[in-house]
């Protein structure tokens, strides 16, 4: 295997957030399951855009949060995804390119607009997210810069975006492109419902070795596995892959490699404000750690420390400086 020049390349949604705060009622009378992310059409958007009350606009995706966070880490990271040439396609690549990271796709032209994610934040930091996948879910095989690809120590690859069928060539190509340049594959499973529509898809990937690192939380796991049993979850899908990390939540987050077992707690915090992007920043944390050579133990650590940080204030991109905060408790 040749020398990297990036720690982590990325493939993912390319979307702006709009996050505003709504309350239980709100939600309850857009008929809209609390906590949940659905996938919604142009018209439904901008309903909801215009009855919401007023929004931040902050640059996300759930791939893209992560190699922020990395590169807020001292990482160095590239991310490929696609926006169309409008002012939200100018924000999110203005901002990626703010934290340092490469990013070169180009933008597709015409409709549909730029993705959104229109999220609300009820009081007790719970989110729901209304996802309009707008030009992110067209990212061509074609958009594959694969020298950058080859050139990273790790591909992550970003479930939510595994349902359009473009995308999903691209990114079946990109594996190819990173397992010939001998690296290795990070794979989030995102959400229930991508499980549910690709289940046989994700567990050939693993079945075929593809896949050196999963992603899941513990509803994740679970539909993969198809049980209620979160152990036995835990040990069909441990067996299929070199390292298995699963976040729950409250209860900390676990990581299996190699038959042994780590596990941490959730790290305190005052107050959850709002809990968009948890899961993208402890990848985020993990993966540091893992490119840094750190152990499983303290990259497990560094993603419950990174988590911790965005769930304190809103957006998915971390405020506060996350090396001191792992340098407090890692050195």
């Amino acid at each position: 295997m040749t020398g990297t020049t990036l720690d982590i390349i990325a493939i993912g949604n390319a979307i702006v957030d709009v996050i505003a705060q709504a309350d239980d009622a709100f939600i309850a009378n857009e008929g809209i399951a609390k906590g949940s992310m659905r996938l919604i059409d142009p018209e439904t958007a901008e309903g909801l855009y215009s009855r919401m009350g007023p929004g931040r606009e902050i640059s996300g995706g759930s791939a893209a949060n992560t190699v922020a966070g990395i590169a807020a880490l001292g990482g160095k990271c590239g991310f490929i995804g696609q926006v169309a040439e409008d002012q939200l396609g100018t924000v999110f690549a203005h901002d990626i390119r703010a934290v340092g990271v490469v990013y070169n796709t180009m933008s597709r032209r015409g409709d549909p607009s730029t993705a959104r994610c229109l999220i609300l934040v009820t009081p007790d930091g719970q989110r729901t997210m209304n996802t309009f996948l707008g030009a992110s879910q067209f990212l061509p095989e074609a958009a594959l810069d694969r020298e950058l690809i080859a050139s990273a120590a790790i591909l992550y690859l970003e479930g939510y975006l595994w349902d359009p069928e473009e995308p999903r060539a691209a990114m079946r190509a990109a594996i190819d492109v990173a397992r010939g340049a001998g690296r290795k594959v990070a794979f989030t499973l995102s959400d229930a419902f991508c499980i549910e529509r690709h289940r046989g898809d994700f567990n050939r990937l693993m079945e075929e070795g593809l896949i050196d690192i999963l992603f899941a939380n513990e509803a994740e796991i679970l539909s993969l596995a198809q049980t209620d049993d979160f152990e036995a979850a835990v040990a069909t899908t441990a067996a299929k892959v070199p390292l298995l990390v699963v976040t729950r939540g409250a209860h900390g987050a676990i990581a299996l490699k190699d038959g042994a077992r780590f596990a941490v707690p959730a790290e305190p915090i005052a107050r959850i404000v709002d809990t968009t992007g948890a899961g993208d920043l402890f990848a985020a944390g993990f993966l540091a750690g893992q490119t840094q050579g750190r152990s499983v133990q303290d990259s497990l650590t560094m993603g419950a420390i990174a988590a911790a940080e965005v769930i304190s204030h809103y957006g998915a991109r971390p405020e506060a400086d996350l090396n001191e905060l792992i340098a407090a408790r890692l050195g």
